[in-house]
C-alpha cells in the first residue's frame, strides 16, 4: 500500500513539474511575457520581419504626443526619395509655423520669413522635436497643415493603422488625436526603411548657423541616443495628457530592435522600459547568414535525362534575424525564367525565395553559373517524341 502511494505521489509531482516547465516554455515565446514594463502600453518588434516579441495593451488608444512626428518625417522622406522634393529645397517659414513653436512647446526657434532647407527642417523635427519645423514641412508638402493632416490620415489607412486618427502634424493635444503602440510600430518600421532618416534621429547635438546671427542649437530629446549603445532614433513625446512616450530603435551585432512606450509616468521610466525591451530583444535574437553571395542554390536540369543543366547561384548575401537556439526549417524556392534559347554565364535568371518555418522572409536574385543553350521548340518536340517511343517499346 505504501509503495503504491509513493508511486502515485511521484507520478503527481512529475506531472506538475512537466506542466510547470511547459508553461514556462510557452511563456518564453509569448508576446505578453511579463517584463515589468511600467508604462501603460508597450510593444517590442524585430523590424526586418515585423515580428512582435512583446506587447502590453498594444491596441489601446492614447494621445501620442510628439511621436506623431514620425508620420510627418515619413511623408517627408517618401517625398524626398520619390523625387517630389529635394533635401536642398528652400522653405519660407510662415507666421503659422513660427507660432506653432510658441507657448512653451518644443521649438526650433524659427522666425517668420526665415528661409530653411528641407534637410534643416528635418533636423529640427528629428533632433529638437520642433513643432514650428513640423508645420513648416507640412505647409511645404501639403500647401497647408490641414491638407497635410489629411495626407497623414490617408497614409495611416494605407499602412492599416486602424487605431490612429491625426488632428495635427506635431502631436500637441487635440480632441480625437489618438494612436496605439501597435500603430506607432507600423509607421516607425516604415520610416526606418528610409535609412537616411537615422543620421538625423541618431544625432545628439547639431548647430545650424547658415544665414543667422544667432545659430540654432539642436539637442536631441531622445537621451537614449547618447546613453544606450547603438540607439539611433526615433522619436520621443510628452504632453500632460499623453505622459511620456517614445519610439526607440537600436542595433547590436547586426540586429535591430524597435520598442514603443506610451503613457510612462516619467522620462526615466520611459527610457528604462524602452531599454529593458530592447535589451531583451537582443538577448533573444541573432543575425544569421542564410545564403552567401555566389554560393550554389540548386542544380537546374534542362532536359529530362538531367545530363544537361545549369547551377543557379546567389547574386547577393541574405541574412535574417532568428531566435537564438531555436531549430528552424529553412526552404529555398526558385522562380526561374529559362525561356531564352541561350543563357550566358552570370546572367540573372530569376529569384530565390527564402521561407523559414513556413513564412516568406525575403527574396534574392540568382544567376547562371555557365553559358548554355536551353532547348528550343524543336528540341522540346524531339524529347517528347522520344519519350512516347520509349513508352511504346
Amino acid at each position: 500500500m505504501m509503495k503504491k502511494r509513493k508511486i502515485i505521489t511521484i507520478t503527481i509531482i512529475s506531472i506538475l513539474l512537466i506542466s510547470l516547465f511547459s508553461n514556462l516554455s510557452a511563456l518564453a515565446d509569448s508576446p505578453n511575457l511579463d517584463l515589468d514594463v511600467e508604462a501603460k502600453s508597450a510593444l517590442l518588434m524585430e523590424p526586418s520581419t515585423g515580428r512582435i516579441i512583446y506587447e502590453k495593451n498594444s491596441h489601446e488608444k492614447f494621445a501620442p504626443a510628439s511621436v506623431t512626428k514620425i508620420m510627418t518625417m515619413l511623408l517627408t522622406m517618401e517625398s524626398v526619395d520619390s523625387g517630389k522634393i529635394k533635401l536642398s529645397d528652400e522653405v519660407v517659414v510662415s507666421e503659422t509655423a513660427k507660432m506653432a513653436g510658441k507657448g512653451g512647446s518644443s521649438s526650433m526657434l524659427l522666425d517668420t520669413g526665415e528661409v530653411r532647407t528641407v534637410e534643416e527642417l528635418l533636423k529640427g523635427v528629428a533632433i529638437a522635436s520642433g513643432n514650428d519645423a513640423a508645420v513648416a514641412l507640412a505647409e511645404y508638402l501639403g500647401g497647408s497643415e490641414d491638407a497635410f493632416v489629411k495626407t497623414m490620415n490617408k497614409r495611416a489607412k494605407e499602412l492599416k493603422m486602424e487605431d490612429t486618427t491625426f488632428k495635427n502634424c506635431h502631436g500637441l493635444s487635440a480632441e480625437g488625436h489618438l494612436s496605439s503602440a501597435f500603430d506607432i510600430s507600423i509607421m516607425s518600421r516604415e520610416l526606418i526603411k528610409h535609412k537616411d532618416i537615422l543620421k538625423y534621429t541618431g544625432t545628439y547635438m547639431e548647430t545650424i548657423s547658415e544665414g543667422r546671427l544667432n545659430p540654432i542649437g539642436l539637442v536631441n530629446h531622445n537621451k537614449l541616443v547618447r546613453f544606450f549603445k547603438g540607439c539611433d532614433g526615433l522619436k520621443t513625446g510628452f504632453t500632460n495628457e499623453a505622459k511620456y512616450c517614445i519610439s526607440a530603435t537600436a542595433t547590436k551585432d547586426n540586429v535591430r530592435m524597435l520598442a514603443i512606450i506610451m503613457g510612462a509616468p516619467s522620462y526615466k521610466v520611459r527610457n528604462r522600459d524602452a531599454s529593458l525591451l530592447m535589451n531583451y530583444g537582443f538577448s533573444k535574437f541573432e543575425a544569421k547568414a542564410i545564403i552567401n553571395k555566389d554560393s550554389e542554390i540548386e542544380q537546374v536540369p534542362l532536359n529530362k535525362k538531367g545530363d544537361k543543366f545549369l547551377i543557379a547561384k546567389a547574386s547577393e548575401d541574405f541574412t535574417t534575424i532568428l531566435e537564438r537556439g531555436k531549430e528552424n526549417k529553412i526552404e529555398k524556392k526558385l522562380d526561374l525564367d529559362l525561356s531564352k534559347k541561350e543563357i550566358n554565364q552570370g546572367e540573372v535568371i530569376g529569384t530565390c525565395e527564402i521561407i523559414i518555418d513556413g513564412f516568406s522572409v525575403g527574396k534574392i536574385k540568382v544567376y547562371s553559373d555557365r553559358t548554355i543553350k536551353t532547348k528550343g521548340i524543336f528540341q522540346f518536340f524531339k524529347e517528347n517524341l522520344e519519350g512516347l517511343f520509349d513508352k511504346a517499346i
